[in-house]
């Protein structure tokens, strides 16, 4: 039997741009081991609908971003629906220029549902706690 939302998912609007809009594998974080460090060594930051990890990293340079949905929040369908939206966000509002970061994602259910202005709002506060900054500077 298939299943209904009784709420309809407000839709993303089209990406800005794709030129410089990529996020390439050396921007991700893939393996647990990274998550863990993250996890047990970073901060914390705390927002309506996500929480925030990070972490500088010693090597490398600019941000590397992880995702993590639990199961709680859903099926497949609504896991992967909430990444999607998660990641056209960090897409749009990650800093270009950034020092050696690891950042991790974790939503809340609220992830889903709330309007993708006030997600991306919120992408960006975290990205300006992230990086020191105040919020609403010039990214």
């Amino acid at each position: 039997m298939i299943s209904v939302d009784p709420e309809p998912v407000p839709p993303m609007p089209p990406p800005a741009s794709t030129s410089g809009a990529r996020f390439p594998r050396s921007a991700r974080i893939l393996d647990h081991a990274g998550f863990e460090r993250v996890y047990k060594e970073g901060r914390r930051h705390f927002a309506a609908h996500l929480t925030v990890f990070y972490r500088p990293r010693p090597e490398g340079s600019g941000l590397r971003i992880g995702f993590t949905v639990s199961k709680a929040l859903g099926d497949a369908v609504v896991r992967n629906r909430i990444r999607r939206r998660l990641r056209e966000a960090v897409r749009q509002r990650r800093p270009l220029i950034a020092p050696a970061m690891d950042v991790v994602i974790n939503p809340k259910k609220s992830a889903l549902k709330v309007d993708f202005a006030i997600l991306l709002e919120e992408v960006g506060r975290a990205f300006d706690q992230v990086m020191g900054r105040k919020p609403g500077a010039i990214r």
